[in-house]
């Protein structure tokens, strides 16, 4: 027992062998930029679908929309992501890791946004709408001219938060076999090394640096965006 207590006080950290694989490490850093570019710019455009289904009179539409929002914001990510990659599979579909974890984030983000909307339109005055429909707008004009404006400033911020989280989310692919993102990069440098600590104190810097340099970023372009 004495021997392995001085063995975990002995540990000796490599780092050099870090350094050695920085360039695998950032490549993976990439593939989780660019997939949460993607699910960011589908999950708004979905959300905001989302949006307008919820308020339609329609019933079945406002049904989907409901239902989509409940799902995603009261079911674990991880049992979403599961769902996509290994319940399809039972259907005869088959979904690439990749594209799983692009579903499943934009899924997910896209419930969350659809409520962030809807209470960013509650802020935008009714009286905005009917303005622009006296001067000859249609009803979709005045939407997507005045009032999605207009409620993209009001909930900028919960969208960076948003941003955030779907970065950090993106570490999920490792569990249903993706191999490319920089959590699976991590894990694979780390078995074949057995240098755990080291490898995944690496990504946790990694995953640190880009989440404060895309909120650095937010905050310049809203600097810019919401200054008037």
């Amino acid at each position: 027992m004495e021997t392995k207590v001085k063995a975990m006080f002995n540990y000796k950290f490599q780092w050099g062998t870090v350094w050695q694989h920085i360039n695998q490490l950032l490549a993976g850093a990439w593939v989780s930029l660019y997939t949460t570019a993607i699910c960011m710019v589908l999950s708004i455009l979905i959300g905001l679908v989302l949006l307008v289904m919820r308020r339609s009179t329609n019933r079945p539409l406002a049904a989907i929309a409901i239902t989509w929002i409940s799902i995603a914001r009261n079911t674990p990510a991880l049992l979403q992501l599961y769902f996509l990659y290994f319940g399809f599979g039972a259907f005869g579909i088959f979904i690439s890791s990749w594209w799983a974890l692009l579903i499943g984030i934009t899924f997910n983000s896209a419930g969350y946004l659809a409520e962030n909307f809807r209470g960013g339109l509650q802020a935008v005055p009714e009286t905005q709408t009917c303005a622009a429909r006296s001067l000859g707008m249609t009803a979709f004009q005045s939407f997507h001219l005045v009032v999605v404006p207009q409620l993209l400033r009001v909930v900028y911020y919960p969208l960076t938060n948003q941003l955030i989280w779907a970065l950090l989310m993106t570490s999920l692919g490792v569990v249903v076999g993706l191999d490319k993102d920089l959590m699976a990069v991590t894990k694979t440098l780390a078995d074949s090394s057995y240098r755990t600590f080291e490898y995944f104190f690496a990504a946790a810097v990694i995953y640190y640096i880009m989440s404060k340099m895309l909120l650095i970023l937010a905050r310049l372009s809203a600097w810019k965006i919401l200054r008037y």
